[in-house]
C-alpha cells in the first residue's frame, strides 16, 4: 500500500551500473561544464590552504620562534667521527669565523641520520649548548654591547649569542635583538589572515557556483521529467499512482540536488585533502608519519562497518517514514470518513505504532552514530599521543623539530575530519543513486501514443466518426469491448446508454485517443486516428468529464488554460453558449475571481458550466460528454441540455449518459451491454423495442 505513494525502497546498485548513472548524470552538467571546472578549481585551491596553514606554524615556530645553532667541535683532526661527519654532512655545516668550529642550524641537524646523530652528540662532537644567530649592530644599546668581543663570530659578522645569556635580557632588548623573528612571525600573521580571507570569497564563489550548476541542472532535469510525464499515454498514469508521479519530480530530484552539492563538493575536497596530508606527511618525517599510519587499517575497517551498520539503519528508517507518509495521506484524504464513523481513537493508536517504529528506527541510527563518533574522536586522540610520545622524543633528541611536531598533529587532526565527512555522506549518495537510478528508469520508459512518421492535418475537419469492429482491453485477457462497429455523422448527436461497466467511456477515450484499439479501427473522417497529428485531433475535440478538475489560479485561466489566442469576448462568448455567464457574473471578480484548491468555492453544477465552457472555449468540431450531467441538479441540467441544443446542429456530438432523461432528444441512442451495442434507435423507438433500454427506462423511473 505504501508504494503507491512513492517511497519505494532504495535499490542495491552494483558499481558498474552507479558509474553508468552517473556517467549519463554528467550530460546534465556539460552545459556548465566551464562553471563546474572553475568551482573545483576553487575547492582545489581552498584545500591547498588548509594543507598551508599547519605548514605556516611551523615555518613560525622553526625558523622564527625556535630558530637556534648548535657549535660542531672539529678540535680532533685524527678523530674518525670527525672526518666522517665532515665527508656526509659537511654540507650542512657552517664554518665560525675561527676556522676551529663548524655550526649546524636547528633545522638542519634533524637532516643527520638518528644513529649518527646519537654518537655525535655522545663524543661531544655536536654540542647540546644552543645559540642564537644575531648581526652585532642589533646589540649596541643592550646589555651585551660590552660583551661581543667573546662571542663566537661567522664568516658573514654576525655572532652566536648563547640562549642562556639571551634570555637574561629584558623583554625589550630581546625584542630588538630577535628583530627579525619578529617580523617573520608577524609575516607568518599576515599570510594566514590573507589566506583565511582569501579562503572565505574562493568558498563563497564555490558554494555559489555548485548551487548555481546544481540549481540549473535540477531545473533542467525536472523539465525534463515532466514533459517525459506530459508525453505519456494514459495507460501510463493508470498504472503509476501519483504519489510516485510526484515524488520523481521533487524528493528524487531535491535527493539528486542533495548529493551534487553536499556529496560530491565534499568527497572531492576530501580526498584531495586526505591524498595532500600523506604526502605531507611523509615529506616532514617519514618515520613519524609510518607511526600515524599504523592506525589507518583499524581507521578504514572501522569506516567500512559503520558504513554498513549505517546502511541498514537507514533503510529501516525510510521505510518507517514511507509508511508515516502512505498513512497520513490515506488518512487526511479519508477524514470526513473517519469523522463519520468516529474512528479518531483507532486511527490515533494505528499512527501511534507506525510513529513508534520510526523513533526505534531512528533511535538505531542515532546509536550507529554515538557509537562511530565517539570511536573515530578516541582513534585520533590516540594519533595525538602517539605522535607526542614518540614525536617528542625525536623533539628532545634533535631529531625533529618542534615546528614538525605541532604540524604533525595539525595534520593528523585533520586527517580524520575528512574520513568522517566521508562516512556521513556514505548514505546521503546511497539514497541520491536510487533517486537517480529511479529519476533515469523514468525517462527511459517510453509509453507514449505513437505519432505517425507523416501526420495527418486536414484542412477541415468535418466531424465524421467511424467505429470500426473495434475491440479493446486494459488488462490482457479482460475485454472491455468486443467488435464494436458504429457510425456518426456530421453534426449528429449520439447517445451511448448502459450498465456500469458496459464500455460507454472506453469509446469516448477511444475517440479521445487515450487508448489505441486492440483491433479495428477509430475513423474520424475516413482517417484511422492512428495516422492523425495528434495535437491536431485534440484540438478539434472537446471534452466534459463528470468529474471537473479545477486548477488553482482564476476562472479566466481555467476556461482558456493558458491559450493565449482567446480573448475576453471568445471566453465570454464560451460562458455563454454553456450558461455560465449568469454564475460568472455574480462573483465579486467576474472572470477574474480566484478560485480554491479544486475549485472548492464553486458549487458542483457551477463545475460542470465551467467544464463545459472550458470544452466550447476552443471551438471544437467534435464534443464528447462523458456522464457529465449525472451529478448536477435539475436546474443545471436544464441550462446545459439547452447549451447542448444550441450547439448540437454545429457539432457532432457523443453523450454518455446516466439519466436517460437527458438523451431523449438524441438522434439515436445506443445501447452497451457487457462490451457490445445489442440496441441502437431513437428513444421512442428503443422504448416499442421492449429491451434493455426499455428496462433501464423504467428502473430509473422507479
Amino acid at each position: 500500500m505504501f508504494g503507491d505513494y512513492g517511497y519505494e525502497e532504495e535499490g542495491k546498485l552494483g558499481k558498474p551500473y552507479n558509474f553508468r548513472l552517473l556517467k549519463r548524470l554528467a550530460r546534465y552538467a556539460l552545459p556548465y561544464k566551464k562553471t563546474v571546472a572553475l568551482a573545483l578549481s576553487f575547492t582545489i585551491l581552498i584545500a591547498l590552504f588548509d594543507l598551508v596553514v599547519p605548514y605556516l606554524s611551523k615555518i613560525a615556530i622553526d625558523r622564527y620562534i625556535m630558530v637556534a645553532w648548535h657549535r660542531v667541535e672539529i678540535g680532533r683532526p685524527g678523530d674518525s667521527r670527525v672526518n666522517d661527519l665532515l665527508s656526509r654532512y659537511g654540507h650542512l655545516l657552517e664554518k665560525g669565523r675561527e676556522g676551529s668550529f663548524y655550526y649546524i642550524s636547528n633545522l638542519d641537524i634533524k637532516e643527520i641520520d638518528p644513529a649518527h646523530l646519537r654518537t655525535y652528540k655522545t663524543r661531544g662532537i655536536i654540542t647540546p649548548e644552543r645559540f642564537y644567530r644575531v648581526r652585532p649592530d642589533l646589540l649596541s644599546g643592550t646589555s651585551l654591547e660590552k660583551e661581543i668581543k667573546d662571542f663566537h663570530g661567522m664568516r658573514d659578522g654576525s655572532l652566536l649569542i648563547p640562549y642562556k645569556l639571551l634570555n637574561t635580557l629584558p623583554r625589550k632588548e630581546i625584542l630588538k635583538i630577535r628583530e627579525k623573528d619578529v617580523r617573520g612571525v608577524t609575516l607568518m600573521a599576515v599570510i594566514f589572515l590573507f589566506l583565511v580571507i582569501l579562503s572565505f570569497g574562493l568558498g563563497y564563489g564555490e558554494h555559489y557556483l555548485f548551487e548555481f550548476t546544481g540549481q540549473n541542472m535540477m531545473q533542467d532535469i525536472r523539465l525534463r521529467l515532466f514533459d517525459r510525464m506530459q508525453s505519456q499515454a494514459i495507460r501510463f498514469f493508470d498504472r503509476h499512482p501519483v504519489g510516485r508521479l510526484v515524488t520523481r519530480v521533487t524528493n528524487d530530484v531535491e535527493n539528486l540536488n542533495e548529493m551534487l552539492k553536499s556529496v560530491f563538493i565534499t568527497v572531492f575536497k576530501d580526498f584531495f585533502i586526505l591524498t595532500g596530508i600523506l604526502i605531507v606527511l611523509l615529506c616532514l618525517n617519514w618515520r613519524l608519519a609510518l607511526v600515524c599510519f599504523a592506525l589507518i587499517p583499524f581507521i578504514f575497517g572501522l569506516t567500512f562497518l559503520f558504513s554498513k551498520m549505517a546502511r541498514e539503519a537507514f533503510r529501516e528508517l525510510r521505510t518507517t517514514v514511507a509508511k508515516i507518509n502512505g498513512f497520513l495521506q490515506e488518512r487526511i484524504t479519508a477524514m470526513r470518513i473517519i469523522q463519520l464513523f468516529v474512528r479518531e481513537r483507532f486511527q490515533m493508536d494505528s499512527f501511534a505504532r507506525i510513529n513508534h517504529q520510526n523513533y526505534l528506527a531512528g533511535m538505531k541510527q542515532i546509536r550507529v552514530f554515538a557509537i562511530f563518533m565517539p570511536i573515530m574522536e578516541l582513534f585520533s586522540s590516540v594519533a595525538v599521543a602517539l605522535l607526542i610520545w614518540y614525536g617528542g622524543g625525536k623533539v628532545i633528541g634533535e631529531q625533529l623539530t618542534l615546528g614538525s611536531l605541532v604540524a604533525f598533529i595539525s595534520y593528523i587532526q585533520m586527517f580524520f575530519k575528512p574520513i568522517r565527512d566521508i562516512s556521513e555522506k556514505y548514505n546521503i549518495m546511497q539514497l541520491a543513486m536510487a533517486s537517480t537510478e529511479r529519476i533515469f528508469e523514468f525517462i527511459d520508459h517510453n509509453q507514449e501514443m505513437p505519432e505517425p512518421k507523416h501526420p495527418f492535418v486536414p484542412p477541415q475537419v468535418r466531424g465524421h466518426l467511424r467505429f470500426k469492429e473495434v475491440s479493446f482491453a486494459y488488462e490482457e485477457d479482460h475485454p472491455v469491448l468486443h467488435s464494436v462497429s458504429f457510425e456518426m455523422k456530421p453534426g449528429e448527436t449520439v447517445a451511448i446508454v448502459g450498465a456500469t461497466g458496459s464500455g460507454k467511456t472506453t469509446i469516448g477515450n477511444l475517440v479521445k485517443r487515450f487508448y489505441d484499439p486492440d483491433k479495428g479501427a477509430v475513423l474520424l473522417d475516413g482517417v484511422d486516428l492512428r495516422k492523425w497529428s495528434q495535437r491536431e485531433l485534440h484540438r478539434n475535440i472537446g471534452v466534459c468529464m463528470q468529474d471537473v478538475f479545477v486548477f488553482g489560479g482564476n476562472l479566466a485561466d481555467n476556461i482558456s488554460l493558458g491559450d493565449e489566442g482567446l480573448d475576453t469576448k471568445e471566453l465570454e462568448l464560451a460562458a455563454r453558449m454553456a450558461n455560465a455567464l449568469p454564475f460568472i457574473q455574480r462573483l465579486p471578480m467576474g472572470f477574474q475571481q480566484e478560485l480554491g484548491e479544486g475549485g472548492s468555492t464553486l458549487s458542483a453544477g457551477e463545475r460542470q458550466l465551467l467544464s463545459f465552457a472550458r470544452a466550447l472555449a476552443h471551438n471544437p468540431k467534435m464534443l464528447i460528454l462523458d456522464e457529465a450531467t449525472s451529478s448536477v441538479d435539475p436546474e443545471t441540467e436544464r441550462l446545459i441540455q439547452e447549451a447542448i441544443s444550441r450547439m448540437a446542429q454545429q457539432r457532432t456530438t457523443l453523450v454518455v449518459a446516466h439519466r436517460l432523461s437527458t438523451i431523449r432528444n438524441a438522434d439515436r441512442i445506443l445501447v452497451m451491454h457487457h462490451g457490445r451495442i445489442i440496441e441502437q434507435g431513437t428513444h421512442e423507438e428503443l422504448m416499442a423495442l421492449g429491451g434493455i433500454y426499455h428496462k433501464l427506462s423504467k428502473l430509473r423511473e422507479s
